[in-house]
């Protein structure tokens, strides 16, 4: 049994995580003592002991003959206090950090990117020349609401490529492909608010739902999209207001939408209020286009977003929003609300390298190096007994099952201890069912320590 003072700082512990939280706010009446010594299963004295020490230090107040209530101003929201209590080896937020923290040379076939020899380095490089002899506006002034025309007009072009029809005035450039998520999120969820996601999928997805504090339900991805008959229940059940997807090449499967899937989920769509958002930053890496939903849709209900942050520097952000007009200009006074104005410098080099007439070698030689990556490291995992989940047509993701009775979490916490990052199951899947998948990005998969580190780990 627990001793008396761990049982007391458990009880503060609890409250404490529920005003972080803001499950508890300020002015909140929480549970009596003896509701509260029920829940945690304590006894009256232990809450009451739990509740004065709280008062003490300023957390709660007392009311004579109405009870407790919570004091102060309104918690700083920490996100990891939001939702079901996770591994910080499968929390996706410690998962970026430990990728974003690592050395250039670290290990990370778990992050989400690619090598930055990889990248367009002498597209940036002469763009950033050409932005270097600019005018002084374009160095050094706010750019419109709306964004860098030329850029806005270049990416009309390319989405009517796919048969997606969105005038300059329907696009909208963002400081990211995350900002545009965000701004998405702002304008259209109300915390309570039910939002559909891929089970499993991009893991940062989670992260900012869990900011604006709304209800996630996962539907399970299959090889060719989502489980359709999964999703029908989920919108009946739920009465979802957005559902978020890749469906060029989708994180972190890598599988890719067919078209009667497509067909089938906006017809599903078409009898609810559900708002989708695309997001489609992996456009690049796709041999041959996969279908998208904002074409079939006419971006009706439908919003398409993207950036270039995979394919031309994760350093010079921009991003982009494609949807319907009154959207858009709902969400360029969000946008000015939030940022103001948005980087017309970052806008300007991000469209004289992606117009560079060396942009598109690069990507033909960017899609052959990762196939020819992609089938190394099938083969070099299989031989250490995790298996792929399918064989992706293009891009950097590998989605694999650990050989039976192994868990990611405890394998990422092992590897992490040589210096390899991964990128366990259970961070993407908000149903914590992918506990023995693991997402391996083959571009940086590349260096024979990381299978080394795999298969003392794997005790093979």
């Amino acid at each position: 049994m627990k001793r008396s003072g761990t049982r007391i700082r458990t009880v503060m512990g609890e409250i404490q995580s529920r005003i972080a939280s803001r499950t508890y706010a300020p002015g909140a009446r929480i549970p009596s003592v003896r509701a509260m010594a029920r829940t945690m299963q304590v006894s009256v004295s232990t809450v009451i002991e739990a509740y004065e020490r709280l008062m003490a230090e300023g957390v709660l107040s007392s009311r004579p003959g109405s009870g407790f209530y919570v004091a102060g101003p309104v918690a700083p929201l920490a996100l990891t206090e939001l939702g079901p209590r996770l591994d910080r080896a499968v929390d996706p937020l410690w998962i970026s950090r430990q990728s974003l923290e690592s050395a250039s040379d670290g290990l990370k076939p778990g992050c989400g990117w690619l090598p930055p020899s990889w990248l367009y380095e002498a597209g940036m490089r002469k763009a950033l020349r050409v932005a270097a002899r600019g005018d002084t506006v374009q160095l050094a002034e706010y750019a419109s609401p709306l964004g860098h025309p030329p850029l806005r007009q270049f990416l009309s072009r390319r989405l009517a490529g796919i048969g997606i029809e969105a005038p300059l005035e329907h696009i909208l450039l963002t400081d990211s492909g995350t900002h545009a998520i965000d701004l998405i999120f702002r304008f259209l969820l109300e915390p309570g608010d039910t939002v559909l996601v891929d089970d499993p999928c991009y893991f940062n997805f989670h992260a900012l739902l869990k900011a604006h504090r709304v209800n996630v339900v996962g539907v399970p991805y299959t090889r060719t999209g989502p489980d359709i008959d999964a999703f029908g229940t989920a919108l009946l059940k739920h009465a979802p207001r957005l559902y978020i997807t890749n469906s060029g090449i989708h994180n972190p499967t890598g599988a890719s939408l067919s078209p009667v899937t497509a067909h089938r989920l906006l017809k599903l769509a078409d009898s609810s209020d559900l708002v989708i958002v695309e997001d489609d930053i992996f456009g690049d890496f796709e041999n041959t286009p996969a279908p998208r939903l904002s074409a079939f849709d006419g971006l009706s209900r439908v919003i398409q977003i993207g950036s270039f942050s995979k394919t031309i520097s994760a350093s010079i952000r921009c991003g982009y929003i494609a949807a319907r007009g009154e959207w858009i200009e709902s969400l360029v006074d969000l946008k000015i609300a939030t940022t103001f104005g948005a980087g017309r410098l970052a806008a300007n080099i991000i469209h004289h390298a992606i117009t560079d007439s060396g942009y598109r070698k690069h990507m033909e030689s960017v899609r052959l190096r990762l196939a020819e990556e992609m089938d190394s490291t099938v083969a070099r995992l299989q031989a250490i007994g995790i298996k792929p989940w399918m064989i992706p047509q293009a891009g950097m993701y590998l989605w694999c099952q650990l050989p039976q009775g192994k868990d990611a979490a405890t394998l990422a916490r092992a590897c992490l201890n040589e210096g390899v990052v991964l990128a366990p199951g259970n961070a993407f899947s908000q149903s914590l069912t992918a506990g023995d998948f693991l997402r391996f990005n083959v571009a940086q998969s590349g260096d024979a320590k990381i299978y080394d580190v795999l298969e003392r780990a794997l005790g093979r």
